[in-house]
C-alpha cells in the first residue's frame, strides 16, 4: 500500500523502475516519465502548464499572489472565406512548362511569382485570418501578498491530466487543481486551504483586444465579443464565462469582476463556444447560450464526480501505450523538469527524459484532437496572442502531418478524424483551385490552409506553390485503412484519394531525356538550387518529393479499388501511369536526387528533407527491399547535418530510424530535447524544448512534440515493408526498457521487452485476424491467427 504524504513534502518522483513508487499525493503516485513539475512559477507561456480536452486549452501559470491561466478555444479564429484563386492562371501554364522543359527555371519562375501565387495578400492578410487567444482568467489574492512562500510545487501529471499547485504562505498550504474536461465540456479549477476561511482572491477576464467582460451574475462572469473577419469587422463571435462556487465565505460582483472573500474552498467553471460554423466545431449560432448550457451542466455536477468522468475519458486513450527507460542517473531524473532538460544536455543523455516527451507527446494529441473538433493547428490548440506565429494555421508540407503521425502507431487512431474532416472540406474549394490555375480534373491544396477553406497557392513561388498538400494529406487517408482495415472508412475515403489522383494525372507530362511522366511545375519544399549559370531556382520540371507522393497516391487508389471492387478502368488508367513515372534517382554524389537534374544545393544543410519523403513517412525506399536506395538515403542525411530546428529534429530522427540507425536517432532526439534558447522566428537553428516541453522551432510549434514520438515508435516498431520488425534501431544507451499498445499495419498491437539492449519477449494481438511475419535481428517466424488472439513470443521468436 503506498502511504499518502503532503504535496508539500514532494522532494522526489517515483521512477518507473522501482517497484513501490517513491510519491504519493493524495493517492497518486508520480513518475518521472509521466510528470513534468516546476518549483517556481512561470514567468512566461513556456514555463505553464498545457491542458486540453480537444476544442478547449488552458495555461496555468501557477502564480502565488497572481494567478494567469491562459484559455483557449480551437475555433477562435479571425478572417473569412475568401475567393483567392486567379480565375485565369491555367492560360500561363503552357508557357511555364515550356520555358522548364528548356531548362530555363529562373524565367519560369517568375511567371508563377507573377501569376500562380495567391490572388490578394494571402496568409499575411486579414481575411486569411489567424489563430488567437479565447482570453486570460486572472486571480489576484489578497491577503499578505508580500509574505514568502515556500515549498511550491506544480506537476502536470500526464497519467490523469490533472495540474497540481501546492505551496506554504504564512502557515497556510494553499493548494490549486485543474483539469480541462471533455465530458463536461468545461475547464475546472478548485482552490483550497489548510485553514479555513483562508481563500480571499478577485476574478476577472479579459483579452488583448475586441471583448468586454460584465458579470452576468453575482457569481458569474461573462466575456463576449467579435473578432474581424477582414472585410467589415463583423467576423467571429465568441462567448467565455467563469462562474465560482464557493464553500464557506462570500462571492460578489463588482466592477465587472467577482470577488471571493474567506472562503474555505472554491470551485471555478470555465465555459466558451463561438459561432464558427465551418467544417467541424460546435456548429451553433448562440456562443452566448452554448457557453451557458455547458455551464449549467457542469454546474449540476459535483467537483468529484466532475474530475472522476475527466480522468475516465482521458484514460481510455492514454493507457492504451506504456513506454519506459531506465535513467542513466536517478537522481537527475527526479528533479525539476527544468533543471531535468539541462541536465540531459550537459550529460550523455536522459532515456528517461524521452519516454516523458513521447508520453507528453500522446499526451497533447489527446488534449488537442478530438472527434468534431478542428485538427491540432501548428500550436495545438494553445496560444496567448492575437497575432500567432504563422497564423497557427495548418501547414500541409509537413506540419500538420506531422501532427498526426503518432496518431495510429500510438493506438490513437480514434483521434485523427479532425485531420480527415479538414481533408474532405478541401475537396470543393480544392476542385476550384484546380481549375482555375491547371484546368485540371479533382482538387488540390498547396502548402497552407485555415478553417475557411484556403486552398490557392502561397504569395511566393519560393515555399507557396506546391501542389503537394492535398497528396501528402490522402497519405493518412490511406494509412489510417492499413494500421485498421476499416471497410467502412475506406469506403468514405476512396472518392477523396481518387479525386486527388485525378488532379495529379492531370499534371503530368512527359520530360525529354527518359521520357518519365512528371508533375509539372513542381518544387522541394522551401528550398533551392543553383542553375549552372549561378542563378537560384525554386520552380523544376518534376522533383523527386512530388514524384513520392504521387507514386504512393496513386499506389493507395489502385489497392483501394481492388479492395472495394470498383473502377476497374481506373485502376489500369494509375497502374499503366505510375510505371512510367520519374524513379527516385541516385545522384553522382552518391544521394538521393532531390531535382531532376544534379543541381548543387543553394544550403546544403537546409532543414526540410523532403526528397527523402519516399523513406518517411512513405515506404519506397527501405534497407530491407531497396538497399541501394536506403545507402544513398543515409548519405543524404550526413551531407544535411543533424543540426537544425524542431521539427526537422523529429523529422531525421524518423528516418534514421527507418535505416535502421538508433544510435544517430538517439543523437537528433536530444537535439529535439535539448532546452531552447530563443523565442525569435529562426528557420535553421535554434530548435530543442522549452521548460515546458513546448517544442521551440523556435518560437514555439508543437509538431515536433509529436514528430519525435513518432520517431521513437519507429525505432521500436516498424511494419512498412510488409512484416513486423520488432526493436529495428534501438539505441545502446536504451539498454533495459518495455513498450506496450503500439500498433503495426493490418490491425496489430504488440508489447516488447527488452533487456541489455535485447529482445525479453514480445506479445503479438491480432485485432482483425490476420497473419504476419515477425523480424527480430536476423530471426523470423510466421505467425497466423484467430481475431482478437495474442500469441507471446521470446527473444527467439519462439512461442511461449
Amino acid at each position: 500500500m503506498i502511504k499518502k504524504i503532503s504535496f508539500k513534502l514532494f522532494a522526489v518522483l517515483a521512477l518507473a523502475w522501482t517497484t513501490a513508487p517513491l510519491l504519493a499525493v493524495e493517492s497518486k503516485s508520480l513518475s518521472c516519465e509521466t510528470a513534468i513539475w516546476f518549483d517556481a512559477p512561470a514567468h512566461d507561456f513556456t514555463e505553464s502548464s498545457p491542458m486540453g480536452n480537444g476544442r478547449l486549452g488552458a495555461m496555468m501559470f501557477g502564480g502565488v499572489n497572481d494567478e494567469r491561466i491562459v484559455l483557449n478555444e480551437s475555433s477562435v479564429w479571425s478572417g473569412s472565406p475568401q475567393d483567392a484563386d486567379r480565375p485565369d492562371a491555367y492560360k500561363v501554364l503552357p508557357e511555364i512548362r515550356r520555358l522548364l522543359l528548356e531548362g530555363k527555371n529562373p524565367e519560369a519562375e517568375a511567371l508563377v511569382n507573377a501569376n500562380f501565387t495567391c490572388q490578394g495578400p494571402g496568409s499575411g492578410g486579414p481575411q486569411y485570418g489567424c489563430y488567437q487567444v479565447l482570453g486570460n482568467l486572472h486571480l489576484r489574492f489578497t491577503g499578505d501578498t508580500n509574505a514568502p512562500f515556500e515549498n511550491y510545487r506544480r506537476a502536470l501529471d500526464l497519467n490523469d491530466a490533472v495540474t497540481d499547485l501546492q505551496f506554504d504562505q504564512t502557515g497556510v498550504t494553499y493548494q490549486r487543481e485543474m483539469f480541462v474536461s471533455a465530458p463536461a465540456q468545461a475547464m475546472v479549477l478548485k482552490l483550497s486551504a489548510s485553514k479555513p476561511g483562508k481563500i480571499c482572491f478577485t476574478v476577472s477576464l479579459d483579452r488583448p483586444e475586441r471583448f468586454q467582460t460584465v458579470a452576468s451574475t453575482e457569481n458569474e462572469l461573462l466575456m463576449t465579443g467579435q473578432l474581424d473577419n477582414g472585410t467589415d469587422g463583423k467576423g467571429m463571435k465568441y462567448a467565455t464565462r467563469v462562474r465560482v462556487l464557493n464553500h464557506g465565505g462570500k462571492v460578489s460582483a463588482q466592477d465587472n469582476a467577482l470577488v471571493v472573500s474567506n472562503a474555505d474552498e472554491v470551485e471555478l467553471l470555465i465555459t466558451a463556444a463561438t459561432d464558427y460554423r465551418g467544417f467541424a466545431g460546435r456548429q451553433t449560432a448562440y456562443p452566448v447560450a452554448a457557453s451557458l448550457a455547458d455551464m449549467n451542466h457542469a454546474a449540476g455536477e459535483s467537483y468529484s464526480s466532475l474530475r472522476q468522468a475527466h480522468i475516465t475519458d482521458y484514460q481510455k486513450y492514454f493507457e492504451r501505450v506504456s513506454f519506459g527507460l531506465q535513467p542513466l542517473n536517478a537522481d537527475d531524473a527526479l528533479k525539476p523538469t527544468p533543471e531535468r532538460i539541462k541536465l540531459a544536455k550537459a550529460g550523455p543523455g536522459d532515456p528517461s527524459l524521452a519516454a516523458l516527451y513521447f508520453n507528453f507527446g500522446r499526451y497533447l494529441l489527446i488534449s488537442s484532437s478530438r472527434p468534431g473538433g478542428l485538427p491540432a493547428n501548428l500550436q495545438g490548440i494553445w496560444a496567448e496572442e492575437t497575432r500567432t506565429p504563422w497564423n497557427a494555421d495548418w501547414h500541409l508540407d509537413i506540419n500538420v502531418e506531422m501532427n498526426y503521425w503518432p496518431a495510429e502507431v500510438c493506438n490513437l487512431s480514434d483521434l485523427t478524424p479532425p485531420l480527415f474532416d479538414l481533408i474532405a472540406s478541401l475537396q470543393e474549394p480544392g476542385a476550384k483551385t484546380a481549375h482555375d490555375y491547371y484546368d485540371a480534373r479533382g482538387w488540390v491544396a498547396h502548402v497552407i490552409t485555415n478553417p475557411w477553406g484556403f486552398t490557392s497557392p502561397g504569395e511566393s513561388a519560393s515555399w507557396g506553390a506546391s501542389t503537394s498538400g492535398s497528396g501528402w494529406l490522402c497519405q493518412h487517408l490511406w494509412d489510417h485503412w492499413q494500421f485498421t482495415h476499416d471497410k467502412k472508412f475506406l469506403q468514405w475515403a476512396y472518392p477523396i484519394m481518387k479525386s486527388a489522383a485525378q488532379f495529379y494525372e492531370d499534371l503530368l507530362i512527359e520530360e525529354p531525356t527518359h521520357h518519365w511522366l512528371v508533375v509539372v511545375p513542381a518544387n522541394s519544399p522551401e528550398n533551392h538550387f543553383k542553375m549552372p549559370d549561378g542563378r537560384d531556382a525554386t520552380i523544376s520540371l518534376g522533383c523527386t518529393y512530388q514524384s513520392e507522393i504521387t507514386h504512393y497516391l496513386f499506389t493507395a487508389c489502385i489497392e483501394s479499388s481492388e479492395i472495394l471492387g470498383v473502377d476497374q478502368d481506373f485502376r489500369n488508367e494509375l497502374i499503366a501511369k505510375r510505371a512510367r513515372l520519374e524513379p527516385i534517382r541516385i545522384g553522382p554524389d552518391g544521394r538521393i536526387m532531390e531535382w531532376p537534374e544534379p543541381y548543387p544545393e543553394s544550403d546544403p544543410h537546409h532543414r526540410h528533407v523532403s526528397h527523402l519523403w519516399g523513406l518517411y513517412p512513405g515506404d519506397e525506399i527501405s534497407p530491407a527491399t531497396t538497399p541501394d536506395l536506403a545507402d544513398a538515403a543515409r548519405k543524404t542525411l550526413i551531407a544535411r547535418g543533424d543540426d537544425s530546428i524542431g521539427w526537422s529534429y523529429a523529422f531525421k530522427a524518423a528516418l534514421w530510424a527507418r535505416l535502421g540507425d538508433g544510435n544517430h536517432a538517439w543523437q537528433l532526439i536530444r537535439g529535439a530535447l535539448n532546452p531552447a534558447t530563443s523565442q525569435e522566428i529562426s528557420y535553421s537553428n535554434g530548435g530543442g524544448v522549452y521548460p515546458n516541453m513546448f517544442d521551440a522551432c523556435p518560437p514555439f510549434q508543437i509538431d515536433a512534440n509529436f514528430g519525435v514520438p513518432a520517431a521513437i515508435a519507429e525505432m521500436l516498431l516498424q511494419s512498412q515493408d510488409g512484416f513486423i520488425q520488432l526493436l529495428p534501431a534501438l539505441p545502446t544507451v536504451w539498454k533495459d526498457g518495455h513498450v506496450s499498445g503500439l500498433c503495426a499495419r493490418e490491425g496489430f498491437e504488440v508489447d516488447i521487452n527488452w533487456k541489455d539492449g535485447e529482445l525479453l519477449s514480445a506479445m503479438i494481438h491480432s485485432v482483425s485476424g490476420e497473419s504476419c511475419q515477425v523480424h527480430y535481428g536476423n530471426k523470423t517466424v510466421n505467425l497466423k491467427f484467430k481475431k482478437g488472439e495474442r500469441i507471446k513470443l521470446d527473444k527467439n521468436l519462439n512461442k511461449i
